[in-house]
């Protein structure tokens, strides 16, 4: 969503490198470049001014350690304002109430309601064990009840029903006694929308309000909606006393001025992202780690706790053993490695949480990664049981088998063969203690095979 917005935020600290010091005249002109760079994001204006005023304030005169440059320096001072015009700390989900705990969604139509509805109960169900019950007050869309149930049926999570011809606010009141009586911990509230703005929208989202005395009220807004969003945002804000915000498709191609914006215009914090359509994509929100991805920084901590979450240790110990033995490193283990990776999204969402100087030494990019790993995960589904423990014996009328079956070159089978083996080579390398002494080496700062240095 911000990679525009990092590419132009990235030239416009390159003016500040090799300057001795953070002079008046360097940051005007490098503000010049940042305020069109947000701009250009669609961020609102007077976010755009705020956020100006706040980091010419904190660079004028800001002395630059000898271990900085002035660009280094200047980032640092970026990063702080940029995380608080996000929210000084990550908000997080309140769970402090007595259950069941209400959660009503409001939004325009088409901003992900429903859909964020589901993730939002598979979140709370995974990763806070609640029971959580759904229900839908869409009266107008019986598709929008349906789906609902739909998906709530696909996280594993329970249904109120409801039909089109009761009204929004009784529905919201039976389902608020049904969690009450099945000892639910969580009611979520799927609310009706409209392609615009209007009176009779809001008085039903109160009545629903007044109805259930909802504890969270969440603003869903699309971040494609631009400045659009902003609008929304102040009028839904002005009806309801939100306590949120959840922005959803964030991993498009928006300009991310919505994500700047709509917590400025509000003042409440946005809670979640929704970074794609699989119902597991739903990220809390952290200001701090938003805005280092932003500037490029990166975001290894999320990185590495995804990976946590996702990867199956076991399989990663039984790798690691493999490459200490040096041997039995098959096309199966590779296989597993793919999954693996695309089980974190793939190699776009690692390589978007990478600072952006690791990130562009990729050979690949984004999606073109991604279609590459596909590709590779088909070519070894093409191949049998006995030539994916034994790649020796793919002999040229194996391989135009199997390009066949992958619907790829004869080319392509040969550079993922070839990449296998290379791997191979590498983990035989390593065998016999030789990675034990290579990362004892590097952890000493000494060249592996060199003798320690004398102290």
């Amino acid at each position: 969503m911000f990679d525009k917005l990092t590419e132009r935020l990235g030239r416009a600290v390159q003016t500040l490198r090799g300057r001795g010091r953070v002079t008046e005249d360097n940051v005007a002109a490098t503000l010049r470049e940042v305020r069109m760079a947000l701009l250009e994001a669609d961020v609102a204006l007077p976010v755009v001014k705020s956020f100006i005023d706040g980091v010419r304030t904190r660079a004028l005169g800001a002395e630059v350690a000898a271990s900085l440059t002035p660009g280094q320096a200047f980032i640092g001072i970026l990063h702080r304002e940029l995380t608080a015009v996000l929210g000084t700390s990550a908000a997080g989900f309140a769970f402090n109430v007595q259950p069941p705990q209400v959660v009503l969604l409001a939004g325009l139509q088409g901003a992900g309601k429903t859909t964020t509805a589901a993730k939002l109960a598979r979140w709370l169900k995974e990763e806070q064990r609640r029971r959580v019950l759904l229900v839908s007050t869409d009266v107008r869309r019986p598709a929008a009840i349906l789906q609902l149930q739909r998906l709530a049926e696909s996280v594993g999570a329970d249904f109120f029903p409801s039909a089109s011809g009761e009204q929004p606010a009784p529905i919201a009141l039976a389902a608020l006694e049904a969690a009450r009586r099945g000892v639910y911990d969580t009611l979520i509230i799927d609310t009706a929308g409209r392609l615009h703005i209007d009176a009779e929208l809001m008085q039903e989202m109160q009545a629903i309000d007044r109805a259930v005395s909802a504890h969270q009220r969440l603003f869903v807004v699309d971040a494609m909606a631009g400045q659009d969003a902003i609008n929304a945002a102040r009028a839904f804000g002005d009806a309801l006393d939100l306590t949120g915000i959840i922005l959803t498709k964030a991993d498009g191609d928006a300009r991310g001025g919505a994500a700047l914006s709509v917590r400025y215009v509000t003042g409440k914090p946005i809670v979640f992202l929704g970074v794609g359509e699989k119902l597991e994509a739903l990220q809390p929100f952290d200001p701090e780690r938003m805005a280092s991805r932003i500037l490029g920084m990166g975001d290894v901590v999320s990185l590495v706790e995804e990976v946590q979450r996702k990867v199956d240790v076991e399989q990663a110990e039984k790798l690691a053993r493999k490459v200490v033995s040096g041997k039995g490193f098959s096309l199966l283990d590779l296989r597993s490695q793919l999954e693996q990776v695309r089980s974190l999204g793939g190699l776009s969402a690692v390589m978007d949480k990478l600072p952006t100087q690791l990130a562009g030494r990729a050979a690949l990019k984004g999606d073109q990664a991604d279609r590459e790993l596909r590709r590779q995960m088909a070519i070894i589904d093409s191949m049998t049981a006995q030539e994916r423990r034994q790649s020796g014996i793919i002999d040229g009328s194996r391989r135009r088998r199997i390009a066949a079956g992958a619907g790829v070159q004869v080319q392509d089978v040969n550079r993922l063969l070839k990449q296998f083996m290379d791997m191979q080579r590498l983990m035989k390398g390593m065998k016999g203690g030789k990675l034990g002494r290579m990362m004892a080496g590097l952890a000493g700062g000494v060249a592996p095979g060199q003798p320690p240095r004398r102290r």
